[in-house]
């Protein structure tokens, strides 16, 4: 009964850690640092739009908390050295299991945004899709760029 308690409230911790990994992509979602910070903005057409993935994370808390989670649950089978060995399957199951978690649940659906901006350049820019702003071929927009991170927006 110790052990599914244990191992309940170590994947909640795995849960909860996971989920403040996740940072947004968006357009409209500025790091602190950015705030406050002067924006070059730049005018545009949109030429074409398309659908991409981003890719999570993959940092190592996650294969941490997975490597933690599988020990612990490894550690309850068996006795003595049959015990030890399957900590450490466990663990290194885990920390597979918990590395590919983490890219998984930070993976999102985003947009690539190709601009013909008015100085006759074409750029592609790539974020997150929101729900609340929704993008169409020959759609004026604005490019803001603050510390080497550009954004699209209407």
């Amino acid at each position: 009964m110790r052990k599914s308690i244990v191992l309940a409230a170590s994947l909640l911790g795995v849960g909860l850690t996971l989920g403040g990994c996740q940072s947004s992509l968006t357009g409209d979602t500025y790091s602190r640092d950015e705030a406050r910070q002067v924006q070059t903005v730049r005018m545009g057409t949109i030429e074409s739009l398309r659908p991409v993935r981003i890719e999570g994370t993959k940092t190592p808390i996650g294969a941490g908390a997975g490597a933690v989670v599988g020990g612990v649950a490894g550690s309850g089978v068996g006795g003595g050295r049959g015990s030890a060995v399957a900590a450490v399957i466990g663990a290194v199951a885990g920390g597979l299991l918990g590395a590919a978690t983490e890219e998984g649940l930070t993976r999102t659906q985003g947009v690539e945004i190709t601009v013909r901006e008015d100085d006759g350049s074409l750029r592609a820019y790539v974020q997150e899709v929101q729900e609340n702003q929704i993008f169409r071929v020959g759609d004026r927009v604005r490019i803001l760029t603050v510390n080497g991170t550009s954004r699209v927006a209407h």
